[in-house]
Parts: C-alpha cells; sequence; structure tokens
C-alpha cells in the first residue's frame, strides 16, 4: 500500500506536470496560428477598406516585403499602400492562409483574389509567404514576398 502511494505521488509530481505543459504548449502555438491569420484577415479587409489602424499594430518597424515584379518597400510604403488600394480594387479576398510555427518564428502562406476598378489585368491571383517574428512577446510581420499567378477562375 505504501509503494502504490509512493507511486501515485512519483506520477503526479513527474507526469502531470509535463503533459500540461505540453497541452499549454499546444494551446499557445495554436493561440499564436490563430492570432497570424486574423492579421492576415485584417490586412485583406484594410485592402478593402482603407483602415490601416490594425495592421499598422502588427508590422515590424524593419519590415521588408517584396513585390510581384521584384522591387522592394518598407513598412511606410505597406501601410500607404494599403490605404489607398481602396480606391484602386474592387475587391481584395484572402483564398486560404496556412500558418506554421518555429518557436519564435513562424511563416505564413496563401493566396489572395483581387478584381481591379480599371486596369489590365482586370481580375488576378496573388499567392504570398509572410514571415513573422515573436519580440518581446508579441508577433510582429517583418517580411513578405507576393507573386502573381493565373486567376484559377478564369
Amino acid at each position: 500500500m505504501l509503494y502504490g502511494l509512493l507511486f501515485l505521488a512519483l506520477f503526479a509530481v513527474l507526469i502531470l506536470p509535463k503533459t500540461h505543459a505540453t497541452n499549454s504548449a499546444i494551446d499557445t502555438q495554436k493561440d499564436s496560428e490563430r492570432y497570424i491569420l486574423d492579421c492576415e484577415r485584417e490586412w485583406t479587409t484594410a485592402e478593402n477598406t482603407g483602415d490601416t489602424r490594425k495592421v499598422e499594430q502588427f508590422i515590424a518597424a524593419d519590415f521588408v516585403g517584396v513585390n510581384a515584379d521584384g522591387s522592394l518597400y518598407d513598412r511606410a510604403k505597406a501601410i500607404a499602400d494599403t490605404r489607398t488600394n481602396s480606391q484602386d480594387y474592387t475587391s481584395n479576398s484572402l483564398i486560404e492562409a496556412k500558418v506554421r510555427i518555429y518557436a519564435d518564428a513562424a511563416v505564413a502562406q496563401g493566396s489572395s483574389s483581387w478584381e481591379r476598378r480599371n486596369g489590365s489585368p482586370r481580375k488576378g491571383r496573388l499567392v504570398w509567404t509572410d514571415t513573422w517574428i515573436r519580440r518581446n512577446g508579441a508577433w510582429q510581420l517583418v517580411a513578405a514576398e507576393d507573386v502573381i499567378v493565373p486567376d484559377a477562375s478564369k
């Protein structure tokens, strides 16, 4: 009986905290994935509305993006373009997105469809990769790369 109680005590001390820690890590990872996906959706929404308040909160000061034509853009340009794109586009929709977490780094990949008010091509699809870093406990978007691909709906 004493050995049984000793075994239960050891089990409670050694095994249960690890199980809880593992579950907490999974919850934290899922929370991080959810947060990043929400931010990606917010950026798409901001492209439609021109409201960049939420986008400004998660784009890092040292952000660098690569446009589909290979040109680079910084945080200020990303925010300015997001603010004015609603004037040039009638819609911008997130098609799909997936996030992979690697400790304090994350990669979000997905695609979006868009339609312009004027110009050619009128419709298109963008495939993108965004790199996120967790700094001081907060996720920040530090890099983005966009590629225009043929519109699958044609």
